[in-house]
């Protein structure tokens, strides 16, 4: 698939902070009557003169269905340019995105707390139902775009298209990140429609945009896409998450269309009917739109998309690299960022880059907020170039370079384990609080059941013995099982900072 090319935030977890509103749809039927029409004298036979003299003639209906028919309409009533005037440019807009987007349903199994009045007290488990959009990018291989937050933990999803057809997708790849999430339906099973992608790096500010979505799901019957006009409001725009919610959201577009549940993962689009990004979240003290809309720019979406199509995984790029936000004013505002560390062997050693500076912009952009630095990261690739320019140095250039966890060597450890070693180019990376041992990343389901290791965790010791590298984990796991013997031992590692200790039985 050839998508246009798009322009990171590390380990941040990525939450839907909109749609939680419980709404109560109340539907009123209209009712249209009107009388038959037919005269008497049809239904009963003839009416003799004088008793038809004697009444009063029946009155024409005052509103005649023909007179409120557009196409019987004249030149003479309406003006030609009147009535090209309703093929307005959000019209068409509108009409050429609309078949490209679909409806998303999910069933998910959740754990709920359970009533003070139950017997039992403490969890359950609850299946509920959830819904969003979405919206073809590629017909010929059946390729979808939504957010990831609508297909999170979701045990079966559906795709509706506009015509009413459903589809059963393959979960192709979800970035929590960026929340985006990628799916793949059959392309032979129904006719797609692909919308037209346009690109978020020239937007201006006021200008026409359409929210294209389906609010409450299959609540409203119709699969139809719904249509909201507003414009765009804002760029650059970071969601910082609230005491309630977790969620970061960097670089996105405002818009005053409405967004709604139920409109997640639907396009934005300009007026001239191209995608330019895809919606996500509100503010909203009530749960529906309060006109405080946000979309994840398409260029950063399609650039996601492409690297779960190409290789099921986000290959974002490493410059080696801590910083700090300046101390903010009283307001919270700051100027740049302040650098605090440069790992040996990285790219900001390589350009000279040293602890203490300040790093103003980056790629001509003002860092005039603490995110703003974690927005441009969000965006890079590994061999793409970055212009800072840092107080006392001037104008430094860096060329971006693959994670170092991605080169390193995987050990395989007793064929359940995948562990790499811990370098101080990877303890950058991870901004892990340690210099050794054997980082997991990869792990059998059974083995994390078993022993509740996960990715991300550092083995750093087993017994009294510590362990450096992910060959030595590998050595002593090896020498365990030639034992022959069933032994316990102790297993202490590193997770979230904090320091862990489990006993583990093995052998035998």
């Amino acid at each position: 698939m050839n998508l246009p090319s798009a322009s990171r935030l590390n380990g941040l977890p990525r939450r839907g902070v909109a749609h939680r509103a419980v709404t109560l749809l109340v539907l009123v039927p209209a009712a249209w009557s009107c009388d038959s029409g037919v005269p008497e004298a049809a239904a009963n036979g003839p009416v003799p003169s004088e008793a038809v003299a004697d009444r009063t003639p029946e009155a024409a209906p005052r509103f005649p269905l023909e007179t409120r028919d557009p196409s019987a309409l004249d030149a003479g009533q309406v003006s030609q340019e009147l009535a090209l005037s309703r093929q307005n440019a959000i019209v068409r807009a509108a009409e050429r995105v609309a078949p490209g987007v679909v409806t998303i349903s999910v069933i998910r199994t959740q754990q709920v707390r359970t009533s003070f009045f139950d017997m039992f007290g403490g969890t359950r488990l609850r299946r509920s139902g959830g819904y969003g959009s979405g919206f073809v990018i590629d017909a010929s291989e059946g390729v979808i775009l939504t957010n990831q937050h609508v297909i999170r933990g979701a045990e079966r999803i559906q795709v509706t298209l506009p015509d009413g057809t459903d589809l059963e997708p393959e979960l192709v790849g979800e970035d929590e990140v960026t929340d985006v999430a990628v799916l793949r339906v059959d392309p032979g099973a129904a006719d797609l429609v692909e919308v037209p992608l346009g690109s978020s790096r020239d937007l201006l500010i006021g200008e026409w945009a359409l929210a294209l979505g389906n609010p409450f799901g299959t609540l409203i019957s119709n699969p139809e896409p719904t249509v909201t006009a507003g414009v765009v409001s804002a760029v650059n725009r970071h969601i910082i998450p609230s005491d309630q919610d977790e969620s970061f959201y960097l670089g996105m577009i405002q818009t005053d269309a409405a967004i709604n549940p139920g409109n997640s993962g639907g396009p934005l689009v300009n007026v001239q009917g191209q995608v330019i990004g895809v919606n996500s979240s509100i503010f909203s003290r009530s749960g529906g739109s309060e006109g405080l809309g946000f979309a994840i720019p398409i260029d950063r979406a399609l650039r996601v998309a492409e690297d779960i199509l190409a290789t099921g995984e986000i290959r974002r790029a490493w410059l080696g690299l801590s910083v700090d936000a300046e101390e903010a004013d009283e307001w919270g505002r700051s100027r740049g960022v302040t650098i605090v560390e440069v790992t040996g062997g990285s790219p900001a050693q390589a350009a000279g880059l040293r602890p203490g500076r300040r790093i103003v912009s980056a790629n001509g952009r003002r860092l005039s907020a603490p995110l703003d630095w974690e927005d441009i990261l969000l965006d890079l690739r590994e061999g793409d170039r970055l212009v800072l320019d840092v107080e006392e140095a001037g104008t430094v250039e860096l060329v971006a370079a693959p994670f170092p966890s991605r080169l390193a060597l995987r050990i395989q450890v007793l064929q359940d384990l995948d562990v790499i070693t811990v370098t101080p180019q990877i303890r950058n990376e991870r901004d892990l609080a340690i210099d050794f041992g054997a980082l997991v990343v990869g792990i059998t389901p059974e083995l994390q059941s078993r022993t509740g290791l996960r990715e991300g965790d550092v083995i750093f010791g087993i017994g009294n013995r510590q362990v450096d590298s992910a060959e030595e984990l590998a050595e002593v796991f090896q020498e365990i099982e030639e034992a022959g013997r069933r032994l316990r031992f102790g297993l202490s590692f590193l997770r979230d900072g904090r320091r862990q200790y489990i006993t583990l039985t093995y052998g035998g």
